[in-house]
């Protein structure tokens, strides 16, 4: 199982909801992302419903096990993630929608990593991790439509592949939690600071050089412009010299 895969997992399709009904909802899928990522998969339900404003007997109405809740909550974010790929696609220049959503990915990365870290030491629910509903496969064909949009524009190296960018980005993630776990020095904590520096590397590696044809004209509009100041200066001194 690849990093990915182990961050995104399926779950259940969603019925149709009174409006009530949908609000109660979303509140404790937010609540509970929030409290597993801070807490682990083990945190209280009782404190995810307290959060939500909602009765205990609520949040069971809608999320009857744990586990069902952990789903949702893994799958909403893989849909957050995929949506922002699509907003970044519609506004921004391909390379730099490509290249923002690839910032939003390694976020997502670093929320999951605690929950996925809880959920393997915990080991009561470490088989949800096997079990992919689309989810991984539908994060990667986002990342491919990007890809592909900065390929085209030329913004992006040949040979470059979405899943190679989102392994990357994933062990990106892992390297500098670990790295923060392990105490590490000034600008190597939690903070992002890793994260980032190690992710800007990976832009430049991946973004296409300037073609020398553009490199070819750019220096010979230069040395063009060169010659026709040298002979301006030339001719402004001959004059002075006839005067």
């Amino acid at each position: 199982m690849t990093v990915l895969e182990v961050m995104v997992v399926g779950s259940r399709a969603r019925g149709p909801m009174r409006a009530d009904a949908r609000r109660n909802y979303e509140r404790i899928v937010a609540a509970a992302e929030e409290i597993f990522t801070a807490h682990g998969a083990d945190a209280s339900l009782e404190e995810i419903a307290r959060r939500a404003g909602v009765g205990s007997a609520t949040l069971h109405r809608h999320f009857p096990s744990r586990r069902s809740l952990l789903e949702v909550v893994f799958r909403d974010r893989a849909e957050a993630l995929c949506a922002r790929a699509r907003e970044h696609a519609s506004h921004g220049e391909p390379g730099t929608a490509l290249f923002a959503w690839l910032r939003d990915f390694t976020t997502y990365a670093a929320a999951s990593r605690g929950l996925v870290g809880s959920l393997l030491r915990d080991g009561r629910d470490a088989d949800l991790l096997d079990e992919s509903d689309g989810c991984a496969a539908m994060i990667t064909a986002a990342a491919g439509e990007l890809l592909g949009r900065a390929r085209r524009a030329g913004a992006v190296r040949d040979g470059v592949r979405a899943e190679d960018l989102l392994a990357l980005v994933s062990a990106i993630s892992l390297t500098s939690y670990e790295g923060a776990g392990a105490g590490e020095g000034e600008g190597e904590g939690d903070d992002g600071t890793r994260a980032d520096r190690l992710l800007d590397l990976v832009i430049e590696g991946v973004r296409s050089p300037r073609p020398p044809a553009v490199a070819a004209s750019s220096s010979a509009t230069s040395a063009a412009s060169a010659a026709s100041a040298a002979s301006a200066a030339s001719a402004a001194s001959a004059a002075s010299a006839a005067s």
